[in-house]
C-alpha cells in the first residue's frame, strides 16, 4: 500500500503543512526520524526510567540534608573485615569495577555485530550477562551483611533511619534492572547463537540491548557517587 502524498492546500502555511505530513507519515507506518521503532522505544523507555531514578536521587539527596538524626559513615558500614583488618568500600569498588568492565564487553559485542560475527557477539554478550549476575550476587551479600547488622527500611541502629528505607529502595531499583538486563542479554546472545538474525542480516537488537545495559551501568555510577562516596 503506498503511502499517501499530501500537497499543500492554497493559502496553508508551511508549519501546518509540516504537521499534516507527520501525521500522514505515522499513521501509515513509516520510519520516523530516520530510527528504527525499536531503538526509538528502547531511547522512551531509557527516558522515563531517567526521571524515576532522577526523582529517587533527588529525595535521597534531600533526606540526606534534612535530617536530623547523624547519617551512617559509608566508610564503615560498607567495610569488609579481611583478616581482622577493615577495608572500606572494598565490595563496592569490586561490585563498581565489575559492572563498568561488562560495558566494555556489551560495546565489544555490538562491534562484533556489525562485523556480522555471531559468535563472538554471542560469546561477549554472555561475558556481560555472567559479570552482570556476579554484580547482582555481589549485591546480594551486601544487603545480607546489613540486614544482619540490623539495618531494615524502618530503622537503623547506626544513625538515621532513612538510611535504610533509601538505601534498599535505590539499590534495589537498580538491581532489579540489572537482574532484567541479565535475562534480556541472555536471550539475544541465544538468539544471535542459533543464527536467528543471520537470515536478514540484522543485529540493531544486540545495540537496542547495549543501550539498556550502558544506561544501567550509567546509574550505577550516581548512586556510586552519590551513596557511597558522599
Amino acid at each position: 500500500m503506498s503511502t499517501p502524498i499530501l500537497t499543500s492546500r492554497p493559502g496553508a502555511s508551511p508549519a501546518m503543512d509540516g504537521w499534516r505530513q507527520l501525521v500522514a507519515d505515522w499513521s501509515s507506518d513509516r520510519q520516523a526520524f530516520q530510527v528504527s521503532w525499536g531503538k526509538a522505544m528502547m531511547w522512551i523507555f531509557l527516558l522515563s526510567d531517567t526521571f524515576i531514578f532522577s526523582c529517587f536521587l533527588t529525595g535521597y539527596m534531600t533526606v540526606r540534608l534534612t535530617t536530623t538524626a547523624a547519617w551512617p559513615n559509608p566508610s564503615e558500614v560498607f567495610s569488609l573485615n579481611i583478616g581482622g583488618t577493615d577495608m572500606p568500600l572494598l565490595l563496592i569498588a569490586i561490585m563498581t569495577f565489575v559492572l563498568i568492565s561488562s560495558s566494555g564487553t556489551m560495546a565489544m559485542a555490538v562491534n562484533y555485530a556489525y562485523r556480522r560475527n555471531r559468535v563472538t557477539t554471542g560469546i561477549l554478550m554472555l561475558a556481560t550477562a555472567l559479570l552482570g549476575a556476579s554484580f547482582v550476587g555481589m549485591q546480594a551479600f551486601e544487603w545480607s551483611k546489613l540486614i544482619a547488622e540490623g539495618v531494615r527500611p524502618w530503622g537503623n541502629p547506626m544513625g538515621a533511619a532513612q538510611f535504610g528505607s533509601t538505601f534498599f529502595m535505590i539499590t534495589g531499583f537498580h538491581g532489579l534492572h540489572v537482574s532484567a538486563g541479565v535475562i534480556y542479554l541472555v536471550i539475544v546472545a541465544s538468539r544471535v547463537l542459533r543464527g536467528r538474525y543471520e537470515k536478514t542480516g540484522n543485529y540493531q537488537i544486540v545495540e537496542i540491548a547495549g543501550l539498556y545495559w550502558h544506561f544501567v551501568d550509567l546509574v550505577w555510577v550516581f548512586i556510586f557517587a552519590l551513596f557511597y562516596l558522599w
